[in-house]
């Protein structure tokens, strides 16, 4: 990549953190253009040579937020317990390393219900669903006689909303240390 590119990269990743900074305070529907382009330190036209809308921002955040659960779903699933574990060592890991990951949590949240969101948009962030796809690893984990009895779409739900609920603390607070991954892993275990 040469100088002018990776300035060039560097700006949208500026234009990015940015937004997802500012939809998560003020919310997508408050946030506008000339917001994020001062924010970024640059005028809104200059903004435009980097994102043609507000809402193609919105939607490489959501991309953004799409990815981390589809490479956690790629993770070796031989050993529940160990897939569980790594997602949530992951997770944490990363908001440790970049506190913005945070964020991401909360953008993706929003989006998946709100209405100030344009549909397409939450039709993206709702294809995000580790509830749904993981409950089969727990049954797995049932079976060998690693996770607790119980339903394991609700035991799954309850392993998701803890990482949920701990990383949009986190935005809100990033100064707090991150859980342990074991703690949530516990949610699972017998």
């Amino acid at each position: 990549m040469n100088k002018r590119e990776e300035q060039r990269a560097r700006r949208r990743r500026e234009i990015l953190e940015v937004s997802l900074d500012l939809f998560v305070r003020r919310g997508y529907a408050a946030t506008k253009v000339g917001d994020i382009a001062a924010a970024a330190g640059m005028s809104a036209g200059l903004l435009f040579h980097y994102f043609p809308s507000k809402e193609a921002v919105l939607e490489e955040l959501i991309d953004l937020g799409r990815r981390g659960p589809a490479q956690m779903m790629e993770l070796p699933q031989a050993d529940p317990e160990q897939f569980f574990l790594r997602a949530a060592e992951g997770i944490f890991g990363a908001i440790a390393q970049n506190p913005a990951v945070a964020k991401v949590f909360v953008l993706m949240g929003r989006a998946q219900y709100g209405e100030e969101f344009p549909p397409a948009v939450r039709e993206r962030a709702q294809g995000v669903d580790n509830i749904r796809r993981s409950a089969p690893l727990v049954a797995a984990g049932q079976a060998m006689g690693v996770f607790k009895e119980g339903d394991p779409l609700a035991l799954s739900l309850a392993f998701w909303t803890a990482v949920q609920g701990a990383a949009e603390e986190l935005a809100r607070c990033p100064e707090e240390p991150c859980p342990e991954p074991g703690w949530l892993v516990d949610i699972l275990r017998r």
